[in-house]
C-alpha cells in the first residue's frame, strides 16, 4: 500500500513538472515574438513621437500643466539601487526625468543607452535641493558631487504607466 501511495506521488510531482515547463516556454516564445521588453501597463509602439517632438511639447508646459503623451528615446541613466527611475534623451541636450506609477515596477539597473518607449503624463517640475542630492546619491555619484548641488532645478518630468525597452 506505501508503495503504491508513493508511485502516486512521484506520477503527481513528475506531470505537474512537465506541464510547468511547457508553461514557461509558451511565455519566453511570447515575449520573443516583440522587439520590446514591456513594464508596468501593455503599451505598443503605435503613435509615440519622437524626442524632438516631446521636447517642442516641454517647451508648451508650465508649472502644473499635464499632458498624457508616448513617445520614443534614449536611456540615459537608470537607478543603480533599484531602477525605480530613469532619465531620458531629449533633443536640445536635455532630458526628462522618469518615475514609475505608483512605485508599481521598475526597469533593469542595466538599460542605460537602449532604445525606449514611455507612455504617461508629461509635466514641469521644480526639484528641491535635497530630492537632487537623492537622486544624485542613487545614481551612485560622487559625495562632492552630491555636495555640489545648492539650487533647485526646473526639471521635464514624466510619471509612466507603461514602459518598453529594446532588447
Amino acid at each position: 500500500m506505501k508503495k503504491i501511495m508513493l508511485v502516486a506521488v512521484c506520477a503527481a510531482f513528475y506531470f505537474s513538472c512537465q506541464e510547468k515547463k511547457q508553461e514557461e516556454t509558451t511565455v519566453a516564445e511570447t515575449t520573443n515574438e516583440s522587439n520590446y521588453a514591456s513594464f508596468g501597463a501593455t503599451i505598443n509602439e503605435e503613435g509615440a513621437l519622437s524626442s524632438e517632438e516631446m521636447m517642442q511639447k516641454f517647451n508648451g508646459l508650465k508649472e502644473g500643466d499635464t499632458i498624457d503623451v508616448k513617445f520614443k528615446s534614449t536611456i540615459h541613466n537608470v537607478c543603480q539601487k533599484k531602477g525605480c527611475w530613469m532619465t531620458l534623451d531629449l533633443a536640445d541636450d536635455k532630458e526628462t526625468f522618469v518615475k514609475f506609477k505608483d512605485y508599481g515596477f521598475f526597469v533593469p539597473m542595466n538599460a542605460t543607452d537602449k532604445e525606449v518607449i514611455v507612455n504617461g503624463k508629461a509635466f514641469v517640475s521644480v526639484e528641491s535641493v535635497e530630492d537632487l542630492q537623492h537622486y544624485a546619491k542613487d545614481a551612485g555619484k560622487s559625495q562632492e558631487a552630491i555636495d555640489s548641488i545648492t539650487e533647485p532645478k526646473v526639471t521635464y518630468s514624466f510619471m509612466a504607466d507603461g514602459v518598453l525597452i529594446a532588447k
